[in-house]
């Protein structure tokens, strides 16, 4: 055999061989898994990880907005016609969100810390300045009027009193006032009932550079799965307002970290001390942030639905209000407070048609979040809920006139966040970098291909000659003969 006959065997040879260790290497995942195995062992909660620095302190810049529903007919609505509301906002907080008094904790298992959150207002986002004045719901007298509505000498005595200082269902304050604390001439006074009592109301009063309580988390240093999920707040591995042990779970992260290698079958947990409950979301479709891969997950209507598995969550038992609501009263010191997504988003249609002014949208006013599957990291996001008031007409307060009983909406509040750009710069080489190695084998199967492609023409090249040699011969032959 030639030495060029030789070349040419020992490149199917190598063509076949290249093709069976691609396709072995494809189907048993070994690149994947080298990758995958690596980013496991750097996603993990300690210090000097840039998973840790970005835990500690998130490097993109978090947005809150409020949007306030102004009551325009107040006067009707106490006659018992439909309210109507206006949609006023967004007046937008620069949120700064580090943790703090971060301790490790049972051999680097597990961190505590606690989560401050600062607001800083932006006016150059905003629709007006804070002292722009909302008309909304009074929602320390409906609060005091729903406590006090069974005991009859007491209710008659605070709605004297606030016939006197004329108190009504509906009050005016400003943007600030709402969100960050008023004192409340009402509460004052009931002070006398109750001297414990705080007579500073505030939607968010209390949360402005302050903590919600301390967190133990997991690190992930056991199962890459357990990465910054809770596993304790405020000293309690479960909750105590709901009625059902499921519902009293304490499941997942904060919503602000993810476990890395993330697929489209699976269910991400998250707790929300604002919801005073665990909350999940599913996978909705892929999605792409800055030049960076995503799936968009997203709370499906189940969530929030009237069904058997969310009985838990109707306080007192029984006392559901229906789907897409859900009653806070117990988390929130017995105020009427009722939490929904806004606009009653895939809420039930009743408490959309029972106030003038909703438009349900689901680009609007969905809740999603776009992670990298990678490396578990939230590239963008939209935490979008709103606070409702539970009125009703309450006989022995003639405050209450003939209003309907209803959901009523005050705000509602879209938290955001969008990777930056350097982040998103150094999330792209990861990305890159991963689908080299991934697609090695791939590339193998590629060069097997290319390597038999070649070896079958340099045969055929090899044998043209030898046919036409034969083919020259015969007719050399053929002329002797004549």
């Amino acid at each position: 055999m030639s030495v060029k006959s030789c070349c040419i065997y020992s490149t199917g040879v190598i063509s076949i061989l290249t093709l069976i260790a691609g396709i072995v290497l494809v189907l048993s995942q070994v690149f994947q898994n080298i990758l995958n195995a690596k980013i496991k062992k750097e996603i993990v909660l300690r210090n000097g990880t840039h998973a840790f620095d970005v835990w500690e302190n998130p490097p993109p810049p978090v947005y809150m907005q409020f949007y306030f529903f102004n009551v325009t007919n107040p006067a009707e609505v106490l006659k018992g016609e439909r309210p109507a509301v206006l949609e006023v906002g967004p007046y937008t907080y620069r949120e700064f969100r580090p943790m703090e008094r971060v301790n490790f904790l049972e051999n680097g298992t597990k961190v505590s810390a606690v989560n401050t959150k600062t607001y800083v207002f932006q006016s150059d986002m905003s629709k007006g300045p804070e002292s722009d004045l909302i008309r909304t719901v009074n929602i320390p007298a409906m609060t005091v009027m729903e406590k006090f509505k069974d005991t009859s000498v007491i209710a008659n005595l605070i709605s004297s009193y606030m016939k006197s200082v004329n108190e009504g269902l509906f009050t005016t304050h400003t943007v600030g006032e709402l969100l960050w604390g008023y004192e409340d001439g009402l509460l004052k006074a009931m002070k006398v009932v109750d001297p414990t009592l705080d007579d500073v109301f505030g939607l968010f009063y209390k949360q402005n550079a302050t903590d919600d309580g301390e967190y133990v988390f997991l690190t992930g240093q056991q199962s890459y799965k357990d990465f910054a999920v809770i596993d304790q707040w405020k000293g309690q591995s479960s909750l105590k307002w709901w009625t059902t042990d499921e519902c009293n779970m304490i499941n997942g992260t904060n919503g602000a970290s993810f476990h890395p290698i993330i697929t489209k079958n699976e269910t991400l947990y998250m707790f929300s001390s604002d919801l005073c409950r665990s909350i999940y979301a599913i996978y909705e479709e892929e999605s792409s942030v800055m030049g960076v891969p995503g799936y968009r997950f997203s709370p499906p209507s189940k969530v929030f639905a009237n069904t058997t598995e969310n009985a838990g969550f109707c306080t007192p038992p029984g006392n559901c209000l229906g789907s897409g609501v859900l009653q806070v009263s117990a988390c929130k010191q017995d105020a009427p407070i009722v939490m929904s997504s806004p606009h009653f988003y895939q809420a039930d249609e009743k408490f959309v048609k029972d106030i003038f002014g909703m438009k349900p949208n689901k680009e609007q006013h969905e809740t999603i979040i776009d992670i990298n599957p990678l490396t578990g990291i939230v590239l963008q996001a939209a935490k979008r809920l709103q606070v409702n008031v539970f009125v009703e007409k309450i006989p022995v307060f003639s405050q209450t006139g003939d209003i309907r009983t209803l959901v009523f909406p005050v705000l509602y509040l879209n938290e955001s966040v969008v990777i930056d750009e350097v982040s998103a710069k150094q999330l792209q080489v990861i990305v890159a970098e991963g689908n080299i190695v991934v697609n090695i084998p791939f590339m193998l199967i590629g060069l097997g291909i290319l390597l038999g492609v070649i070896f079958m023409v340099a045969q055929c090249r090899q044998r043209i000659p030898e046919v036409r040699g034969h083919r020259n011969s015969g007719l050399t032959g053929l002329g002797t003969v004549g």
